[in-house]
């Protein structure tokens, strides 16, 4: 078994206020639980305005099927979302 960890990080445009924060974060969260069978977390800086962090966990018998299964994610967040993203990793572990 393998699996996946990726870590993505938005900054956020114009929120002022955790409220608007917690529905884009929960609108990007949702948007990819319906299209891919992950699980997805706000990670760090949950109090931060400006600043949005989500783990995702891919597990898999393959490490080229998570490898391609993250890079579909990442490519689909850039295409539903005008956040900017600043940061991101992908680890595959094998267990």
């Amino acid at each position: 078994m393998q699996i996946g960890c990726v870590r993505v990080e938005f900054y956020l445009h114009g929120v002022f206020s955790l409220k608007e924060k917690r529905n884009i974060a929960n609108s990007i969260k949702q948007k990819l639980k319906n299209k891919f069978n992950i699980s997805i977390a706000e990670i760090e800086s949950q109090d931060s305005l400006n600043r949005l962090v989500f783990g995702i966990a891919i597990v898999s018998n393959s490490g080229k099927i998570i490898q391609k299964v993250a890079d579909n994610v990442l490519n689909f967040l850039e295409k539903i979302t005008s956040e900017e993203i600043v940061d991101t990793s992908v680890e595959i572990f094998s267990l």
